[in-house]
């Protein structure tokens, strides 16, 4: 943040914020000053306001932090804003009582995948990604379908990125990336092959605005050992057909 508005102590607690997610809902001191480059001494200090205000609690051990109600409140309060997600619920409902696989609703992050709805099938062996959760997007079916459609600059940063290798399929390569989003804008969806976690396959496709990028994306996700990629590859139509329909509804903009 380099606006000549912004208010250093604010943005420095913002940073210590964002360090909290899903994979890592607890933090110490001293990992949080390492992450973020601010001193100790400051990170405790800013840990102790955010304390008073809820917005951080102790952990269980007493030595570590984590989220507090304050935050949860105020999560759920946009969440609960969210048009896309009252928009998308009843076409997510469909698709999940026509295939009975659980369906998902990302949001493109920063490079990342939000998920901010998950609707179960109720299968006795399923899957799907928490609420709240973000996950690469190079390596997910929702992430790839919204990186495929967006501006070039965008795509670049994430090319740019260190691209982590989680199964066999992961991409890793940026050329090899590159070919995979254009096959993506060719098909119109994208699939996860096993590539964040081996047992878990999915095939998304992207919610466009009326500038042709996506700010969300619809899928479905279950077990590699139900999913087959010509399963997937089956189910592709009615997703795309969702997401242009979710799309439809929406009002021109739309953000969390």
């Amino acid at each position: 943040m380099t606006s000549t508005y912004t208010v250093r102590a604010i943005e420095r607690a913002m940073r210590i914020l964002m360090t909290f997610d899903n994979d890592h809902t607890d933090r110490g001191v001293t990992e949080i000053a390492q992450m973020t480059g601010i001193h100790k001494a400051t990170v405790h200090r800013i840990l102790m306001t955010l304390m008073a205000g809820g917005f951080l609690e102790r952990s269980p051990d007493g030595e570590r932090f984590r989220l507090g109600r304050r935050i949860i409140e105020l999560g759920l309060g946009a969440l609960g804003r969210l048009d896309l997600r009252r928009i998308a619920l009843p076409y997510m409902r469909q698709l999940v009582e026509r295939f009975q696989e659980t369906c998902d609703l990302g949001l493109f992050d920063r490079g990342r995948v939000l998920y901010v709805e998950v609707i179960h099938s109720g299968r006795s062996l399923s899957v799907a990604p928490l609420v709240g959760r973000r996950l690469p997007a190079y390596c997910s079916a929702s992430g790839k379908a919204m990186l495929a459609f967006q501006p070039p600059d965008v795509v670049e940063e994430v090319l740019l990125e260190p691209m982590r290798q989680f199964t066999e399929t992961t991409i890793t390569s940026p050329a090899r990336l590159r070919e995979e989003l254009e096959r993506i804008r060719e098909r119109g969806y994208a699939i996860d092959n096993g590539e964040l976690e081996a047992a878990i396959r999915a095939v998304a496709a992207p919610i466009l605005n009326l500038d042709g990028y996506a700010d969300a994306a619809v899928g479905l996700v279950g077990p590699a050992s139900r999913l087959t990629i010509e399963t997937l590859t089956e189910m592709a139509p009615a997703v795309i057909q969702t997401a242009q329909a979710i799309a439809g509804q929406m009002p021109v903009r739309f953000t969390v």
